[in-house]
């Protein structure tokens, strides 16, 4: 995926976000290599040392993602919507959607434009 465009001419900023989806794809790929490989071998030291790599990819990914959340606003929206957070992951979209309707009339709710889901600390 590194390489593959499915377009030409693009600008050096979708260049180089592509750059980062592509590494952080290849860094969740290496993390599930290393955790199956963790889980199969018999040999103590060994499972430790490949958690440890594991581990490491881990933190690149994370490096990774809160670029691509620098960069791109809708990352940062859903990132702060879904992450850090102990709701039902599937019932927060519902959640957010039923906050943004009136109670009567099906519209937004006082005080909310219902242009979108505010902010953290809005």
């Amino acid at each position: 995926m590194s390489t593959v465009y499915h377009e030409e001419g693009l600008s050096e900023e979708t260049r180089d976000i592509h750059r980062a989806l592509a590494s952080l794809i290849e860094e969740l790929e290496a993390i599930d290599w290393y955790n199956q490989r963790a889980d199969a071998t018999a040999s103590d030291g060994l499972r430790d040392i490949l958690l440890h790599n594991r581990n490491e990819e881990i933190e690149h990914a994370a490096m990774a993602l809160e670029w691509l959340r620098r960069k791109i606003p809708e990352f940062d929206e859903e990132l702060r919507t879904y992450l850090f957070t102990s709701a039902p992951i599937t019932g927060i979209e519902g959640d957010l959607e039923k906050d943004d309707q009136g109670p009567s009339t099906g519209g937004p709710t006082a005080g909310h434009l219902g242009i979108g889901k505010p902010k953290k600390g809005e």
